[in-house]
């Protein structure tokens, strides 16, 4: 299997208050543990400049103006109260869609079987039109809507076991028949949506929320009951994995027990409906996961299944 890597410097630089969760050592502690020699056989490639383009099919583009003119010169900027904006974000969040439409590419050109996308700052809590919970633009929804619009992709799934609810992931696909969103989550927690009932205008919303303590046996439940058995039934041509580590039990944000070995499993087991139904086709895009060993660790597991097939 060819894995392609995609990263970029500026992630270092979306500055963010001192004692924040959403820090530049996640990702430094990403790169340091796929340096490592099980890793050298990634391709590796630096994430573009999004185009201006493709974020507006995912926000409308008096939204993406809008975030524009808020980035600061000099100091911070919040949007809410989780959420700033430092000179360096513009930049970070824009490289986080261009890896985003990158790793479609070059997956759905056939020059690499899947992809996966470290930016930084995550993307699944922003809304159509409202940044919020340390995201700005939706990654996982410009990408899906990249490939549909350059590609002709028809049905793509969204693949979400963040600790959190992608909320915005869901709010800009609830009505559309052709983006199945599939989620696991903690509930109750931030950001207080993902009930099982929220279905959508389409019915291509699929929430399983999990209890806090949760562990890897009834993750995997959720999996195998609901999750995958509906992927089955909607034959995605394309899955894209907003891979968030912060289920993992050594979390500070989060209240569920997961580890390693858990995201290693739902990933092949992704994978594994992507082989019938997409071409094996499988983008990845990092969300939370703000234990720093607990991610690095996770994301290892993560990337060398993907990398193994």
């Amino acid at each position: 299997m060819s894995t392609l890597f995609l990263h970029h410097s500026s992630y270092l630089d979306h500055l963010t208050p001192v004692g924040h969760p959403e820090r530049p050592d996640r990702i430094r502690a990403i790169d340091r543990i796929l340096e490592h020699e099980k890793f050298q056989s990634l391709e590796r490639d630096i994430a573009p400049v999004g185009a201006l383009e493709d974020i507006a099919r995912a926000h409308p583009m008096s939204y993406v103006d809008r975030l524009h003119r808020q980035a600061p010169s000099e100091g911070t900027s919040r949007v809410d109260a989780d959420t700033t904006m430092s000179p360096g974000t513009w930049e970070a969040v824009i490289r986080g869609t261009g890896a985003a439409c990158l790793a479609v590419d070059e997956v759905l050109t056939k020059k690499v079987n899947n992809a996966f996308s470290a930016s930084r700052p995550p993307g699944h809590h922003a809304e159509k039109e409202r940044a919020m919970g340390f995201c700005f633009f939706n990654n996982a929804a410009v990408a899906a809507r990249h490939a549909q619009a350059i590609h002709g992709i028809g049905r793509v799934a969204i693949v979400d076991f963040d600790v959190h609810h992608g909320n915005g992931t869901q709010d800009i696909f609830w009505d559309d028949p052709d983006v199945m969103y599939c989620s696991t989550h903690q509930m109750p927690l931030y950001p207080g949506s993902g009930a099982a009932s929220e279905s959508g205008g389409a019915n291509t919303m699929v929430n399983v929320p999990l209890a806090a303590g949760e562990d890897g046996a009834g993750f995997k439940e959720a999996f195998e009951a609901i999750i995958l058995p509906r992927l089955e039934g909607y034959a995605p041509e394309l899955i894209i994995i907003s891979a968030g580590f912060d289920a993992h039990k050594r979390d500070p944000l989060g209240g569920l027990n997961l580890v390693e070995a858990d995201f290693a499993w739902a990933t092949r087991a992704i994978m594994d409906v992507a082989d019938k139904h997409s071409n094996g086709h499988v983008v990845s895009i990092l969300e939370g996961g703000y234990d720093l060993e607990g991610l690095a660790r996770s994301v290892a597991a993560h990337v060398l299944t993907l990398m193994t097939g």
